[in-house]
């Protein structure tokens, strides 16, 4: 959660900060696709971010991780096209998070040994599954309409789950909160 937090952030630092919170999960994509695109489709059939009416979370998972990095990669394409930047330059934000990734587990890999990748392998998955099932539950069959000109309507707090629990609150820095995150 500390990566989407400063994900949010205007901040080149805390972007920075945001792809290193990232690294072990190799997750690094969340921090373009989440703000950029999540943002944008929350609670729509294009969002492979909110899971579905009837959806188990078996179904939403490899839809939301394999849609999320499509998702992340057009966007990423977009940005640097607009700044007259090619795709696979040293600007690319999904490259630089996919090095640090690849400089983190190489580093595990020769100081601890090849038995070290099933570990760094679950612990990637793990990770991506926790941030993915809070995903499932935050959106769980909400549903934006579409209006007569073929926007959808604005996300409100209606298409967020929310949980006011204090404890929940401290530790997930009032993510449970998610329609105010939306709204």
């Amino acid at each position: 959660n500390t990566a989407h937090e400063l994900g949010h952030k205007h901040d080149r630092i805390d972007h920075i900060l945001s792809h290193l919170a990232l690294v072990p999960t190799g997750y690094n994509h969340f921090r373009i696709e989440h703000p950029y695109g999540h943002h944008k489709r929350a609670a729509t059939p294009e969002d492979p971010a909110s899971s579905r009416m009837g959806e188990t979370f078996y179904e939403f998972w490899p839809r939301t991780v394999i849609g999320s990095f499509k998702s992340a990669i057009e966007i990423e394409k977009n940005r640097l096209k607009r700044k007259g930047k090619e795709f696979w330059s040293s600007d690319n934000e999904l490259l630089q998070g996919w090095g640090m990734t690849a400089a983190f587990h190489g580093s595990m890999v020769g100081i601890f040994g090849k038995r070290t990748i099933p570990y760094l392998a679950t612990q990637a998955f793990y990770g991506i599954s926790l941030f993915e099932i809070i995903n499932y539950i935050e959106h769980y069959g909400l549903l934006r309409q579409k209006k007569e000109n073929g926007q959808y309507e604005r996300t409100m707090p209606e298409h967020s789950w929310n949980n006011n629990n204090v404890v929940t609150n401290l530790f997930l820095y009032q993510l449970q909160r998610h329609s105010d995150h939306h709204a």
